[in-house]
């Protein structure tokens, strides 16, 4: 099983150890701006020619998992009449669901998962989770893998890929808040291995990639690379290069982190505020950001909370093909259907 992690302005493909949650093999390739955008797939001939030749190139085999995250997909946790009987679980949901899902159930496709009898004060319940996603948005992204001779074995959302390849056992019960920065934001709420709250801020760090490049004239590539290069650890005046393209990348990297962790901390209010308690109080960031020194410190300045940087390991003989580990970390949890031990 490969894990295929799509984003805006990146494909990241990773096949694991399995259990092990470690990486025997990944690599990535650049996607063309409006291929995808907000998560969602444009241009599904493109994305199947990049898709095309990055596992012709690499030899990945054709069984996919894809990760779904946009601001198109909607997660609800829904109490329901203490009910065992599968069929009449499922039937259960059908029937409730348009109370909780904002958009025409002919038009969604849309998935459970039981989490089980539920003490709540007005008595037992059968709570699941409710996942919908428009289905014209994925079938553009079924069409894309499809045309690119893959053959995809699920979809999967994005946010509960991060928690199962994140979560430590060290974690336990307690609230914790996965942020993913890469193409965009995905953050989720999980207790445990259990997510109960999740969002997407169409906001990352491709947004920040192209605000360097049309200040300075500079290509995507060349952008990444010196975001990468200033980091937020060493004084501007330390740091080789031009002068001018050094602060434009610092004040990008700290317009970037401030206005993500801005976001972050507003969405993690809004949910203290819907669950009745306190927000979580502690953050794991993954991504691609996680390679640039200092953002992960400045991000936690920011949010306010402790957050600790974490990403995907390499099995002994594996191999990340010079990517970032933390732009491993959805399509490696994509590989498997449950978080370690």
């Amino acid at each position: 099983m490969v894990g295929l992690d799509i984003e805006p302005g990146y494909v990241t493909a990773v096949e694991t150890g399995g259990h092990e949650m470690s990486v025997s093999r990944a690599a990535s390739a650049e996607l063309p701006a409006e291929v995808v955008r907000d998560g969602e797939v444009v241009d599904p001939v493109a994305l199947a020619t990049v898709l095309r030749a990055l596992f012709a190139e690499h030899k990945f085999g054709t069984r996919v998992r894809l990760g779904l995250a946009n601001q198109g997909v909607v997660m609800r946790t829904v109490d329901l009449p203490p009910l065992t009987d599968p069929k009449q679980l499922a039937s259960a949901v059908r029937f409730q669901a348009q109370e909780h899902i904002a958009m025409p159930l002919d038009q969604a496709v849309l998935e459970f998962q039981s989490l089980g009898l539920v003490g709540t004060p007005d008595g037992p319940r059968s709570r699941v989770v409710l996942v919908a996603a428009r289905r014209d948005m994925v079938d553009r992204l079924l069409t894309a893998t499809r045309a690119a001779g893959l053959r995809p074995a699920g979809i999967d959302l994005s946010a509960f890929a991060m928690i199962r390849a994140l979560h430590r056992a060290e974690d336990g019960l307690a609230e914790v808040a996965y942020i993913n920065v890469g193409g965009l934001t995905n953050l989720a709420v999980a207790s445990g291995t259990q997510c109960v709250f999740t969002r997407v801020i169409p906001f990352g760090t491709e947004q920040m990639v192209e605000a360097l490049a049309e200040r300075r004239g500079l290509t995507r590539e060349h952008s990444r690379e010196w975001l990468r290069h200033v980091a937020l650890v060493e004084p501007l005046e330390s740091i080789e290069g031009d002068p001018e393209i050094v602060r434009s990348a610092r004040e990008v990297l700290l317009e970037g982190v401030a206005a993500i962790a801005d976001e972050a901390r507003t969405t993690l209010d809004f949910y203290a505020a819907q669950a009745g308690g306190p927000s979580a109080e502690r953050a794991v960031i993954t991504g691609p950001v996680i390679g640039i020194p200092g953002f992960a410190d400045r991000f936690g300045e920011e949010l306010r909370i402790p957050v600790e940087a974490r990403s995907v390991a390499e099995t002994e003989a594996g191999s990340l093909n010079g990517i970032e580990p933390g732009q491993a970390t959805v399509a490696a949890g994509l590989t498997v259907t449950e978080a370690r031990a």
